[in-house]
């Protein structure tokens, strides 16, 4: 390859998303020379549009909370589940752990592109464009070979956050990748022109419906402030195949089965094709190695049903710049502690309350008739993102905890 630019830099991050602007702003802020690469342009469509109040904590800790709010996103207060006849409601504002009580819906073009725009604001260099070639980690100073506008560039880094997502673009070229314990899934979705009948649903809160035949297949609603809504659909892998036609057909199939949501989008039109992701989660053999750290979805995906996808990478952004912080002013630091270790926690409670969701014992918790009021809180602390929150039982130990409720809620 021949090099017509080499460049140098304090941290270089691979994305632009959330994680990955929220990680620059924040080093920024503490005066390190940051440099973001991102494959594409913005504003760029993406999935995962729920956010939870968690999120609004590190979004407000990195100075861009004033400019998200101005961007004039959905509020978002809590959740309603529905499965057959029963309902169920999670009110944020009523949970055991402190913090804030609300989040937003947001489109994530626009979400995305604010957040970007804001860490450019705050100092960091985004090269959009970028096409990462190879990468050298065998040596102190990372070597990135990119290709953008105006040719190639070398670019050398003291360390390397890797917020590509789904891209997991570091666990590829490192091979990091490893089979996730949790059993392929598929998910189709788009954004409906909503136009729902007044008084059948509430837009301060995502509406999560199980099937009604098959607690496997469950639905998500997400509705924005401009009258369109984000609909998907999320069945084990291959469940699709009974139903007949291209996703539009099939997605329309599924949602005609559950009575309610039908209802809710009797006159929803799609505003844009649909979109299909198969076997989603993934997990990776190590977040961390001698210059480097995978941050959100670059270190593994979960499942969307609680919306954790962006609150895990904010998250990480948040621990990983101040990790990363004083280890480049030259204080001794320990990555598996101070990283791994509270990553790894609010990633097993999220990953606890998501096997409890397929299994059925989460089902039979949120639909149980007769709900205690602190267990309640409890519980929506969790799905409002607070999964790090060690005074929480359902946090400290979450799958004995969620076991035993379940069996007490089967019995009453």
């Amino acid at each position: 390859m021949t090099v017509e630019q080499a460049v140098s830099c304090d941290v270089a991050i691979i994305g632009a998303g959330p994680a990955g602007t929220v990680a620059g702003a924040l080093l920024a802020a503490q005066g390190f020379d940051v440099v973001v690469l991102e494959r594409s342009t913005f504003p760029r469509f993406s999935i995962g549009e729920s956010l939870l109040p968690q999120s609004m904590v590190v979004l407000e800790e990195a100075g861009m909370l004033d400019a998200v709010e101005a961007g004039r996103f959905q509020l978002k207060t809590g959740a309603v589940f529905h499965r057959g006849p029963r309902s169920a409601v999670f009110d944020f504002s009523d949970k055991f752990s402190p913090g804030w009580g609300t989040a937003l819906e947001v489109q994530r073009a626009p979400f995305d592109k604010i957040l970007a725009d804001e860490a450019a604001r705050q100092g960091v260099e985004i090269w959009y464009g970028c096409d990462l070639g190879e990468v050298d980690f065998d040596r102190d100073r990372p070597r990135l070979a990119c290709t953008r506008e105006g040719g190639e560039t070398v670019l050398t880094a003291s360390f390397c956050l890797d917020a590509s997502g789904f891209g997991q673009v570091l666990a590829k070229k490192l091979n990091l990748a490893r089979p996730s314990r949790y059993p392929a899934r598929e998910s189709i979705f788009t954004h409906v022109g909503d136009a729902f009948p007044q008084g059948l649903f509430d837009r301060d809160k995502i509406l999560i419906t199980v099937h009604p035949t098959d607690p496997g297949i469950w639905y998500w609603l997400i509705p924005f402030s401009n009258g369109t809504s984000s609909i998907g659909t999320v069945a084990a892998k291959d469940a699709y195949r009974r139903y007949p036609g291209d996703d539009a057909d099939i997605l329309t199939g599924v949602i005609a089965e559950a009575d309610r949501l039908a209802e809710l989008m009797a006159h929803a039109t799609f505003d844009r094709p649909c979109q299909r992701i198969v076997g989603y989660s993934s997990e990776v053999t190590t977040l961390t190695g001698a210059n480097f750290a995978l941050l959100g979805n670059a270190g593994g995906f979960l499942d969307p049903v609680f919306s954790s996808g962006v609150t895990i990478a904010l998250k990480s952004a948040s621990l990983a710049a101040s990790v990363l912080g004083r280890q480049l002013r030259g204080h001794a630091v320990d990555w598996e502690q101070q990283f791994v270790a509270p990553m790894q926690l609010g990633v097993r409670t999220f990953g606890a309350f998501v096997s409890a969701w397929y299994d059925g014992r989460l089902q039979d918790i949120i639909f149980a008739e007769d709900k205690r009021i602190p267990i309640q809180q409890m519980i929506c602390s969790v799905l409002a993102g607070y999964a790090w929150d060690m005074n929480n039982p359902y946090v400290a130990q979450p799958e004995r905890r969620l076991t035993a409720l379940a069996e007490i809620c089967r019995r009453s």
